[in-house]
């Protein structure tokens, strides 16, 4: 008897996921090549418009990312309740803005006369569409296909640009969404790109910085980059959409990581830094540990062992993978 086939992981199990995307070792996302000295590293900012693009069709928002040279992460939230806020002709206007749709949608938002066959057939389009529109793998195939599409342009060839499919963590809880996002965010100065996380280019860390510096309450939700998912700030009572933990307060984290991972100078986590780990569950060490070795640490799902066992026994995993490795990073 066949066993039965696995669950997906879906936003009832979590609506974080850190996504990652490689090129094939021909081609060039980023940087230069040292064979014919040509730069692109103008594809980083083709990457990140359309990345932060996305969202206003998608219900889908960007809480971190980070444009290497031959690979991006993306920290993504499923904003399915946006989604199901949404009239028919908002779905259809946000998937023809992606593609053409087709006569039947077409027609509709023509305001042609349609018969109750066409409107049926057309319903069960819009309900698809819908689906389509908080799924995380139609996200990433229409941002990498556009990419692959204009840099296969100028380089005038045809062909895979992208490694096969990209790779996915479910973030199950709070602690790994806060390690996976500084991980994310911290990439370029790991890969010493960037002396510090306001310097890196292309990366939602310096996205964040440089509004926080002109805006006169950096933890408001209506004073951070609007591309962005905001810090909703620490957790409470009606909390409104969005990350819980102040922007201040994740921004000096993520700083004093920074300055510890760099070789070049001597870091520490300064007292409120502490407190914020504190309340997540972490001490410096596994805070460290996961924000310099996240991808490589942790496999399909990062959290704690109880969340990690419960979605497994939902998604019908005969073991919870990785368990030892979580049991170690969250306790």
């Amino acid at each position: 008897m066949p066993k039965p086939r696995k669950q997906q992981v879906s936003i009832e199990d979590t609506p974080y996921y850190h996504c990652v995307s490689r090129c094939v070792r021909r081609a060039f996302l980023c940087g230069t090549d040292s064979v014919t000295g040509e730069s692109y590293e103008h594809r980083r900012g083709w990457l990140e418009n359309k990345l932060l693009e996305l969202p206003q069709m998608f219900a889908i928002q960007i809480a971190a990312y980070a444009i290497m040279s031959n690979h991006y992460h993306v920290v993504l939230y499923v904003d399915s309740d946006s989604s199901k806020s949404w009239t028919d002709e908002e779905v259809i206007e946000r998937w023809h803005s992606l593609f053409k749709g087709n006569l039947l949608s077409q027609r509709f938002m023509r305001g042609d006369e349609m018969n109750k066959a066409d409107l049926a057939r057309l319903q069960i389009y819009i309900t698809e569409w819908r689906t389509r529109l908080t799924d995380i793998s139609w996200f990433m195939r229409v941002l990498n296909e556009s990419i692959a599409r204009e840099a296969n342009l100028e380089d005038d060839c045809t062909g895979r640009f992208w490694e096969g499919r990209f790779k996915s963590q479910a973030l199950l809880d709070e602690a790994a969404l806060a390690a996976c996002m500084a991980y994310v965010d911290l990439n370029p100065v790991r890969a010493c790109m960037a002396k510090t996380p306001e310097d890196s280019d292309h990366t939602s860390i310096k996205c964040r910085v440089e509004k926080a510096k002109t805006a006169h309450t950096p933890n408001h939700l209506h004073q951070q980059p609007k591309e962005l998912l905001s810090f909703a700030g620490n957790p409470r009572q009606a909390m409104p959409k969005g990350i819980a933990m102040k922007l201040t307060d994740y921004l000096e984290l993520v700083d004093a990581t920074g300055r510890i991972i760099r070789e070049d100078k001597r870091g520490f986590i300064s007292d409120s830094s502490e407190k914020i780990l504190e309340r997540l569950g972490l001490d410096k060490d596994r805070w460290l540990s996961m924000t310099q070795n996240f991808e490589n640490t942790f496999s399909t799902f990062a959290g704690n062992e109880q969340k990690l066992r419960s979605t497994c026994e939902r998604l019908q995993y005969q073991r919870p993978p990785g368990l030892n490795r979580c049991r170690t990073a969250f306790g």
